[in-house]
């Protein structure tokens, strides 16, 4: 279970000038930064955003130099090939590759060993307190995650609809060591409702289900709520800058359910849910069978189809002109009769990744305190410091890129306070 989110991954999204054996092209700091710029509201910190995206450059080259591998490019709905560089076995292979270079230069990890609080001495932190007792240092680095897995901390900022919200995650992101911080005068960043939350099989785990679980059908068919309507625009843009407002748009919908549409043409065209989709013979039959009303389900798919603005030539692989005309909401792309049989349908639950809200950094990777000033050995990587980097939005990858860039930060500065004090 080591390794918190990052087992759950498979790629890291970097800067890069030319293509090599595991990208097909190059991807340059302007278009990384428009591209996290064009997702949710934009960066959080927009110096630090920057600082994280100039730095991504230098990632697939330390990695190699630890021990990771990579894999070619992979293709499909994910678009993902040119900008993403895929892990050789997924982030578990990245964890346990980590973990046996720590092991050679010495590195000694305690497991099952909760933080309960941190030790505070003025602006220091002398130790934290565990179950097992204190655990005193030099300087400390909390890379402990967001506070996804705490559904009542979610109830706060969502009501009783976060009893419906399924976290993708390691249940052991409980946002304790976020508490303590805050509670020792750290400083916030981040919205309060800001996640990173995807459409994911609504038979899902309630946590730790992974990456595994996530649907990437949406592009190719339509998405309807308990009330057979369809509700946003399911052909956007490209998947990877759009999968993660799925989790959002599904909780904002009645009892935080949605239900996926596709017919036989797109079937191939991503990858299959893991658990198998519903099949039927009619789209009537299709709804009866996922439990919403088959009249209301047909109409939206009879009207949506009769939308359909001819001429449009279908390519799954870019920005095509297959759209809508005169449909609220329109679909902007890959928009294509759904048809012919089969019919497929699948329930989804907002799946929640991580939370952005966390504490404030400075460009040192220091934990900032509310009054302005830094904790003197306290520093932030990963989830727990996201919100100075994301606002609403995601770009697939990304999250690794803020854990590595920042944790190489705050790993090298708090070996300078350790040693020099």
């Amino acid at each position: 279970m080591r390794g918190g989110n990052t087992r759950h991954t498979r790629n890291v999204r970097c800067v890069h000038s030319r293509a090599d054996g595991f990208t097909t092209g190059p991807y340059s700091f302007d278009e990384l930064w428009r591209d996290l710029c064009g997702v949710g509201t934009g960066p959080g910190h927009e110096k630090l955003a920057e600082l994280t995206v100039r730095e991504s450059e230098t990632v697939p080259a330390w990695m190699s130099g630890h021990g990771v591998r990579w894999q070619p490019p992979l293709a499909g709905t994910l678009h993902l090939g040119r900008t993403n560089h895929f892990f050789l076995g997924g982030g578990k292979a990245l964890v346990n590759t980590y973990h046996r270079t720590a092991a050679r230069m010495g590195v000694a990890v305690r497991y099952a060993t909760t933080v309960d609080d941190l030790i505070m001495d003025g602006d220091r932190c002398a130790g934290l307190i565990t179950p097992d007792g204190a655990i005193r240092g030099r300087a400390f680095v909390a890379a402990s995650g967001g506070f996804e897995a705490n559904i009542g901390w979610l109830r706060r900022y969502w009501g009783d609809a976060a009893d419906n919200y399924l976290i993708r995650g390691s249940r052991d992101n409980d946002g304790r060591v976020l508490a303590a911080l805050y509670a020792h005068g750290a400083g916030r960043a981040g919205e309060e409702r800001g996640f990173h939350a995807v459409a994911i099989d609504a038979r899902s785990p309630r946590f730790d289900g992974g990456i595994a679980t996530r649907l990437d059908s949406i592009p190719f068919g339509v998405v309807v709520n308990s009330h057979g309507r369809r509700f946003y625009d399911e052909g956007e843009e490209i998947w990877p800058k759009r999968y993660a407002i799925w989790g959002r748009n599904i909780a904002q919908q009645p009892g935080q359910i949605a239900y996926s549409i596709w017919d036989a043409k797109a079937a191939g065209l991503f990858l299959p849910p893991m658990y198998g989709p519903a099949q039927a013979s009619s789209i009537a039959g299709l709804a009866v069978t996922l439990g919403i009303g088959g009249r209301a389900v047909a109409g939206t798919i009879a009207g949506f189809n009769a939308s359909i603005r001819p001429g449009g030539t279908f390519d799954p692989g870019r920005l095509d002109d297959c759209a809508t005309a005169g449909l609220t909401p329109p679909k902007s792309h890959w928009a294509r009769p759904i048809d012919t049989p089969p019919y497929y349908g699948i329930a989804m639950r907002p799946g929640i990744t991580f939370t952005y809200m966390g504490v404030a950094v400075t460009a040192q990777a220091r934990v900032l305190r509310t009054d302005g000033t830094a904790f003197a050995n306290v520093f932030a990587a990963g989830e727990i410091m996201s919100g100075n980097i994301l606002s609403t939005g995601y770009l697939a990858g990304f999250g690794l890129t803020i854990g590595t860039v920042w944790g190489r930060i705050a790993g090298a500065e708090a070996a300078r306070q350790a040693r020099d004090g």
